[in-house]
């Protein structure tokens, strides 16, 4: 099955709320109207339950009780609620494979999210919630070809079970992999073109293939991910590091090395939202 076939497959693809789209809306309006967006949060029963149940969670340490969407944008603010939204909407939209974890998926996802937005932390002048962003979709391609075409991927399963990196395999099987698949997706639901590009480019440094800052923060984010899922120490974790990739994007990678400990234990809170 080509590529534009999978998105034939409408009862397949996932749909997110409306709340939600009109947030993506605005990572590029800077004249956002915080109190219309909240109002239209709360018109949304399920997603303002699960965004309440997070904002009143240990990790974000709120004040106070919040018991609205509004309260959440005061107590902590714009970004961390479209976080929240978004993050909400977004794994609601999937179903689950059958026989897949899909919880360990977005743990994982997460995880490379707080990753990117550590990695930003080191870039001039790099919108951190941005990254954030991308990470959380980095994989959203392969699941969904998961979910289009089952029979396709145990093969590629198996394969990455023996030490195969998915998206090579996906190329050799498919003509295509998970990250083309997400960046079309995140077209169609309105992402911004910057982050529609990184998520298409995210693997390009492997294939010798020009990328921009959040292309390469996805790649620095998933290599500190797999250092850590194979329990590297400090040492090899700096020796082995894409410096010519941190070269490229401006990150002050001789400052990130001091800190490199804070990448073991990084959480994002989200995780709440796979419980129940």
């Amino acid at each position: 099955m080509n590529m534009a076939s999978i998105f034939e497959q409408t009862q397949e693809l996932p749909h997110i709320p409306k709340v939600v789209q009109e947030l993506i809306q605005s990572f590029q309006d800077e004249d956002i109207d915080v109190d219309a967006i909240s109002k239209k949060v709360s018109m949304d029963q399920a997603l303002t339950a699960k965004v309440l149940r997070l904002a009143n969670s240990a990790h974000y340490g709120a004040s106070r009780s919040v018991t609205n969407a509004n309260d959440a944008i005061v107590l902590l603010g714009f970004n961390t609620l479209r976080t929240m939204v978004l993050a909400s909407g977004v794994t609601s939209s999937f179903k689950s494979p059958e026989g897949f974890d899909i919880n360990s998926f977005w743990k994982q996802s997460f995880a490379i999210a707080a990753l990117s937005k550590w990695v930003a932390g080191y870039i001039p002048n790099c919108e951190v919630e941005t990254a954030f962003t991308c990470g959380m979709l980095n994989s959203i391609g392969s699941l969904l070809i998961r979910i289009v075409l089952p029979d396709e991927v145990k093969s590629i399963d198996e394969a990455e079970a023996m030490g195969g990196k998915r998206h090579n395999l996906e190329r050799a099987k498919l003509g295509y992999d998970g990250a083309k698949v997400g960046a079309e997706l995140a077209k169609r639901w309105k992402f911004p073109s910057g982050m529609v590009v990184a998520i298409n480019d995210q693997n390009n440094v492997e294939y010798d293939q020009e990328y921009g800052t959040y292309a390469g923060i996805l790649y620095i984010a998933k290599y500190l991910h797999n250092a850590h899922k194979e329990n590297w120490d400090e040492e090899r974790i700096i020796s082995e590091f894409p410096i010519a990739v941190a070269q490229v994007i401006g990150m002050d990678a001789e400052k990130a090395y001091k800190d490199i400990a804070a990448t073991t234990d990084l959480e994002t809170g989200l995780d709440a939202l796979l419980d129940g």
